[in-house]
């Protein structure tokens, strides 16, 4: 038993390393995830695989238990990271339909009410994803992504607390701090992603997966109370 912890260990160390390395290392433009990695204010857990109903109950337990010790009373901000790493999708295609099987999966194993400061309908310019009685906005990366920024060494969904983001403008930095990333993103990729949109003008269902989705795509997921 021993043994096995020790080798869970080692690869989560190995896993963190790459991590480091893609945020810290290369020219990634996400400024706040180069503060959190420096910081080590991140939570990166480790799964198996996202089509893995045993994996998303432990992955949507492990976000209880982060909203849990999360201090709301304080500027500091944090990320939970997770990494699928015996997930591999060939396409922006196959990995955007599993995430949504995903993210759809953790909603019905959810127990939790949705948090009420957004919209639950995901055509809403004002919809966040909510699990656990909490907003996030959710990052999809995979290896395959077409955004250089989002060319994670494994298949990765990254939580971040819609909170934060409000937080940051009570502070009057969140348009500077848009601003620095955008730019960054730019330099790297040549151009900013085309569907991004700040929070109440479209629905932020088409920035997860960082596929350029269509003008007419339809977000597959519904909430338990349209499915009754």
């Amino acid at each position: 038993m021993e043994t096995i912890f020790s080798k869970q260990s080692e690869i989560k160390k190995s896993i963190e390393l790459e991590y480091k390395n893609f945020i810290l290392e290369k020219k990634h433009p996400c400024i706040m995830a180069k503060t959190l990695f420096m910081m080590e204010d991140y939570h990166l857990n480790i799964y198996e695989s996202l089509e893995n109903d045993i994996d998303l109950k432990k992955l949507l337990h492990d976000l209880e238990v982060y909203i849990n010790q999360y201090d709301f009373d304080s500027n500091k901000f944090e990320s939970f990271i997770a990494v699928f790493k015996n997930s591999n999708y060939n396409t922006e295609m196959a990995f955007e339909k599993a995430m949504w099987n995903g993210l759809q999966k953790l909603h019905e194993l959810d127990d939790c009410e949705w948090d009420s400061t957004v919209s639950k309908k995901p055509d809403d310019p004002n919809f966040s994803f909510s699990l656990k009685g909490k907003a996030f906005y959710i990052v999809g990366l995979h290896p395959n992504s077409s955004r250089l920024a989002r060319q994670s060494p494994y298949t990765t969904l990254v939580f971040n607390m819609h909170w934060q983001f409000e937080r940051l403008r009570e502070m009057k930095t969140y348009k500077s701090i848009k601003k620095r990333i955008r730019k960054r993103d730019k330099k790297l990729q040549g151009h900013i992603n085309p569907v991004l949109e700040d929070f109440g003008k479209d629905s932020e269902t088409k920035q997860y997966s960082g596929r350029h989705v269509e003008q007419n795509w339809k977000c597959p997921f519904h909430s338990k109370s349209e499915m009754v």
